[in-house]
């Protein structure tokens, strides 16, 4: 593991930007951008045009590690090159952002008020390749949507099952079990999922620590205990949703806890703009939100 990176997500201000829209937000993520889908045939071409988005958000001269801990991708994005290096290599020697690797394959059905995520068939080489590529840590998102004590239990237990195999390879899992913020349970759900997050973390051996990715709560630092947790390196949360004013308020409310937006991140970036109409709405999008992740 490389030190240095995990120094800085450790100890550093800023917070996570999420690049890893996959095959199923893609579209979505670039009607937002405003590039519509008659402007593709095909997932490459698509890939491609998504690709032209990261490299546009991570070469702006707003996007570095003055503000940015690290930026989670896709594993699409992670064989992928910015400016002639390896995606992860370019965050890390360009930009010093910490990088990570979405390795999740989307979600299963849901079952008991909750979506596990589906098989992930090929993970151990996955993880020896995002080893190779430099990366430092991964993650992983399953959703709850009620409170449903066996839905919330089989949601962690297989994060925690699939966080072990991770750590065993020598990076460090972030944690997502994300809450719908349309629950109508979501209070009582959160009490549920955080009650079995600090049963896991306390059977959890002390030099294995994992990073949380937790929707914004309803109730002010709840989820503190895991902030302070030994086991934890860090606590981010997700926008889920909410708009980016509505989820840095939030934050601001929540002590320790910082950011891992993906659309909230990008909200306002078109193809449309010029590079400095761009880069202007990056850097007032990234000042905001490390704003609200340093308290």
């Amino acid at each position: 593991m490389n030190q240095q990176q995990l120094e800085k997500m450790r100890d550093r201000d800023g917070f996570i930007a999420a690049l890893d829209q996959s095959g199923g937000s893609t579209p979505k993520a670039l009607g937002l951008y405003g590039v519509g889908e008659d402007a593709w045939s095909g997932d490459e071409e698509m890939y491609s045009i998504v690709h032209a988005m990261r490299t546009r958000i991570v070469t702006s001269r707003s996007f570095g590690g003055d503000r940015i801990l690290g930026a989670i991708l896709f594993e699409n994005t992670m064989d992928r090159e910015v400016e002639g290096r390896p995606s992860a290599h370019y965050l890390w020697e360009e930009k010093n952002v910490v990088p990570f690797l979405k390795v999740d394959k989307g979600l299963a059905p849901e079952e008991n008020g909750a979506q596990l995520m589906k098989p992930i068939p090929e993970l151990d080489s996955l993880l020896a390749r995002a080893k190779e590529n430099g990366v430092f840590g991964t993650k992983m998102r399953s959703v709850i949507k009620l409170a449903n004590p066996a839905g919330v239990k089989a949601v962690v237990d297989q994060q925690f099952e699939i966080g072990r195999r991770i750590l065993d390879a020598g990076l460090v899992p972030i944690i997502e079990p994300e809450v719908d913020i349309h629950s109508p349970e979501k209070a009582q759900t959160e009490a549920l999922l955080k009650e079995a997050l600090l049963a896991r973390l306390d059977a959890q051996e002390s030099e294995r620590k994992v990073m949380f990715k937790l929707t914004l709560p309803e109730r002010d630092n709840f989820y503190a205990e895991c902030v302070d947790h030994p086991n934890v390196l860090r606590v981010v949360a997700l926008s889920g949703g909410y708009s980016r004013e509505e989820a840095n308020a939030r934050m601001t409310r929540n002590r320790g806890v910082i950011a891992s937006f993906s659309r909230a991140l990008t909200e306002g970036l078109t193809a449309q703009q010029t590079d400095e109409e761009f880069d202007a709405m990056l850097d007032a999008s990234i000042a905001s939100i490390f704003a609200a992740s340093r308290t």
